[in-house]
């Protein structure tokens, strides 16, 4: 006779699949799970790395700029000792200019004018003095004609100043400081 199974297996059968079906689905879902926390904290990690990195450029970028401003300072520093010996440097060229201009004016004083004032602004001087006689002034201004050191003597005004003599006037005279050694200098 033949065996006839009367259980029901297809129910079985179902009920093993259904079975298989939800451990696939529920591993799956841990996979997944497992996959998206992965993720995240990769993901996590890598922009707490990024943040890290850019806190240390942040650093770095803040060290440099102190690091500029300290060039900044130390150039404009620099700048102005270079100008303090250019200065330094010109008033040591000058000094025996002035020495010599100062002679200079003794050598074109005639006798009978004395200097109450003198004031150098730049090249030119103005001379305020006492004369005895309006000659003597005549002579300075010849004599400022004459040296290599003065040019271009302009007699501001002349006043009588009786305290000093009969004839004796006071007067304001501007003349222009040239530098005869600059002209050679120049030529060679």
């Amino acid at each position: 006779m033949a065996k006839i199974n009367l259980l029901p297996w297809r129910e079985a059968l179902r009920a093993e699949r259904k079975k298989r079906y939800m451990i696939a689905l529920t591993v799956t879902a841990l996979v997944a799970v497992l996959l998206v926390l992965g993720g995240s904290r990769y993901i996590q990690g890598e922009i707490e790395n990024q943040q890290a990195r850019n806190q240390f450029m942040q650093r770095e970028i803040a060290q440099l700029d102190a690091q500029i401003k300290e060039i900044l300072g130390l150039r404009k520093r620099r700048d102005e000792l270079i100008d303090r010996m250019k200065v330094i440097q010109s008033l040591q060229g000058n000094r025996p200019v002035i020495v010599r201009l100062v002679d200079e004016l003794v050598r074109t004083l005639p006798d009978g004018v004395y200097y109450t004032s003198l004031d150098k602004q730049g090249e030119q001087i103005t001379i305020q003095g006492v004369a005895k006689s309006n000659n003597r002034v005549s002579a300075l201004m010849r004599n400022f004609d004459r040296s290599e050191w003065f040019a271009n003597p302009n007699l501001l005004g002349v006043k009588a100043f009786p305290e000093f003599g009969e004839q004796a006037n006071s007067f304001n005279l501007l003349v222009q400081q040239k530098n005869p050694d600059a002209g050679e200098a120049k030529k060679q």
